[in-house]
């Protein structure tokens, strides 16, 4: 009869340290694909509208965040399959179909509004047709996924984390009253509206968005081919320590960023908009324009700048999870691994999705369709909210799945909490949406 001997997390042979850039990755990009231009457009709206009032949101959704996203990366580690693999495998077909529909749907959607916001952004700054310039910004996202190599594709996401910071610096060309931020940051302040509770449902969906979820699971499978040396840990126990070590810190580190440039986007839009009165912004375009009267040109220049570099990281990461997601469930060859012609449905859902994006900002499709740019991001917004909450639950059953996890269905028991908190609240959060409809 054969045994399996259990391994724990500890357990693990001594391998040279690995530097500080090479245990960044997955957790890395994702978290910072997490503030593309449609996020940005919320950020700068919550801080011109509400002041310091929502920065304490920040500081709520980094654990929640970061919990669900390890539980996400782990099931991906573990198993060698994404997220929409192991739904297939192991639920059923009325749940997976219509999750990965409501998915693409939203990611199309989002593509559309991030493309767009580039085209816009690079307009301002050098004058020309918007259009044109998001036409060659979506081309160049399909090129580099379709045709660059996966260890070149994921590097160049890697270095585009860097635009972040560029929120971070338009702080401090503006004098920002520290103490009111910093109260703001821990002391929630709660108003019981709906345009209130909508902002804040606003802000979540934008920050535990599931697209997330299935880009994260799915990179780990992308990194164990990548390496020889490394197997799904199900088969590969001896391996785990590490594994599980460098998922905790890439992903807590992604996710820690990708807040931290929240927060700082939020502050900028606080101590420069709300301070003198603007408190309606719709898009970062809009916010970036508001900016260059009161902030200076070259806060402005930076946060333009912004939108370009975080479209160009978030384009990639909604197109590639949708690919993703809908390979997996058809039993597609997946991945960007692999060549274009070993995966050709991989490619076409990616370049489709990118394409249905592009054309969304056509005024021709937005007259026949009736729905603009903002409309676009408040449906996407509510398909985010709603989808997350299904596949938040099937995640926390999947980490207790032995059929999925092997020998690894235990996790710590802060973990679990964190992450049922986050399903929770994101529940909550659906519910609240509808709510406040009518707001």
């Amino acid at each position: 009869m054969e045994t399996t001997v259990l391994i724990p997390e500890e357990s693990v042979c001594e391998k040279p340290k690995k530097s500080f850039l090479s245990r960044l990755g997955p957790g890395l990009i994702t978290g910072a694909s997490d503030d593309d231009p449609s996020g940005i457009g919320t950020y700068s709206q919550a801080g011109a509208q509400y002041g310091y009032g929502l920065l304490w949101t920040m500081v709520l959704s980094l654990p929640l965040m970061a919990a669900i996203q390890e539980i996400s990366a782990r099931i991906g580690r573990v198993s060698g399959r994404g997220l929409a693999g192991n739904i297939r495998r192991h639920y059923p077909a009325w749940l997976l179909y219509p999750v990965i529909f409501l998915l693409v749907l939203a990611n199309t959607i989002n593509l559309g509004a991030d493309i767009g916001a580039m085209g816009d952004a690079l307009a301002l700054l050098v004058g020309g047709p918007p259009l044109l310039y998001a036409a060659l910004f979506a081309v160049a996202c399909v090129v580099l996924q379709v045709f660059a190599s996966y260890p070149r594709c994921s590097k160049v996401l890697k270095w585009l984390t860097l635009a972040l910071f560029s929120y971070v610096a338009t702080v401090f060309f503006a004098h920002v009253p520290w103490g009111q931020a910093l109260r703001g940051a821990v002391v929630p302040q709660v108003k019981l509206d709906g345009a209130y509770l909508s902002m804040f449902i606003a802000i979540l969906g934008t920050t535990i968005s599931p697209y997330l979820f299935f880009w994260q699971a799915s990179q780990e499978t992308e990194e164990i081919k990548l390496s020889p040396d490394e197997q799904a840990l199900k088969h590969a126990p001896e391996q785990a320590r590490e594994q599980f070590g460098r998922i905790r810190f890439d992903t807590y580190f992604g996710m820690a960023v990708s807040n931290l440039v929240a927060f700082f986007i939020i502050l900028s839009a606080a101590v420069t908009l709300h301070a003198h009165g603007i408190t309606e912004i719709e898009t970062s375009e809009q916010a970036a324009q508001a900016l260059k009267p009161l902030a200076g040109p070259l806060t402005f220049t930076l946060f333009a700048l912004g939108i370009i570099g975080t479209g160009l990281l978030a384009v990639p990461v909604l197109a590639g999870s949708a690919a993703y997601a809908v390979g997996e469930a058809l039993k597609w060859p997946t991945g960007l691994d692999r060549k274009p012609l070993d995966a050709k449905g991989f490619y076409a859902v990616l370049t489709v999705a990118t394409l249905l994006g592009l054309a969304i900002n056509f005024p021709a499709v937005q007259h026949h369709t009736h729905l603009s740019p903002v409309k676009a991001l408040f449906w996407s917004a509510v398909v985010n909210g709603v989808v997350a909450v299904p596949i938040m639950v099937v995640m926390m059953l999947m980490v207790q799945n032995k059929k999925i996890m092997g020998q690894f269905t235990r996790v710590s028991k802060t973990l679990r909490i964190m992450g049922w908190a986050a399903t929770t609240v994101m529940a909550a959060a659906a519910v609240g949406m509808f709510l406040t409809w009518k707001h």
